[in-house]
């Protein structure tokens, strides 16, 4: 039996394995059974430490984000601008970095308070450039907001697999073929399928930008 086998079960070493398993088999595929599986334990042995899969979920989210924000640092010279545009590209890259990233993370609670620092610092930063406080929460939210919901449909439409390829959903050529006879709607499935690194390069510079517009803080 190996060493990682006989360590002693605790929320870290389950939530560490789930990431793991989860891009072998995707959300769908990871059950508590297939968890304990890979730990050698049985599934019930997993309760003592999450009630419920949801639980489960937050932790590992949680453990995400605590990766996410290890080593990095804030630079104090940010605009508020440059910070909501570094936070979610990081957050971006997060999520991409596992299958269906997007999908455990969104939904989630923190179940600690790892992610107070930064949250502080950037609330400090919006409140400080004139933002109320309820406007720097709302300014953060939708930014993220956009950044999940966008990561949901680019993993959406570009799935990775167990063997850790990405497999394109559209083929933009045929379905320019397809659509022919309507030449923008044809024309622009080349922009929403292609190149995802500009399309969410140009969405958050939109909310940034409507962000500023709306609080007079542009």
């Amino acid at each position: 039996m190996s060493t990682e086998r006989r360590a002693p079960l605790d929320r870290h070493r389950v939530a560490d394995t789930a990431l793991r398993l989860l891009n072998e088999v995707g959300l769908d595929g990871l059950t508590l059974r297939a968890i304990a599986k890979e730990l050698d334990v049985k599934a019930p042995a997993l309760y003592w430490h999450f009630k419920d899969k949801q639980a489960l979920l937050d932790e590992m989210a949680s453990e995400m984000y605590r990766r996410m924000l290890a080593g990095t640092e804030l630079d104090p010279a940010d605009t508020w601008q440059e910070r909501l545009l570094k936070a979610n590209r990081g957050l971006r890259a997060a999520l991409l970095g596992y299958r269906d990233g997007a999908r455990v993370f969104s939904g989630t609670r923190f179940t600690g308070i790892d992610h107070a620092p930064a949250l502080e610092a950037n609330l400090r930063l919006l409140t400080d450039a004139g933002f109320t406080l309820a406007q720097a929460v709302d300014a953060g939210r939708t930014a993220s907001s956009f950044t999940i919901g966008f990561v949901i449909e680019e993993q959406g439409m570009r799935p990775l697999h167990g063997d850790g390829e990405v497999r394109e959903r559209v083929d933009v050529g045929e379905r320019a073929r397809r659509m022919a006879g309507f030449p923008l709607a044809a024309a622009a499935g080349e922009l929403l399928f292609d190149d995802y690194d500009r399309q969410f390069e140009e969405g958050l510079a939109v909310v940034v930008a409507g962000i500023g517009t709306r609080y007079g803080t542009g």
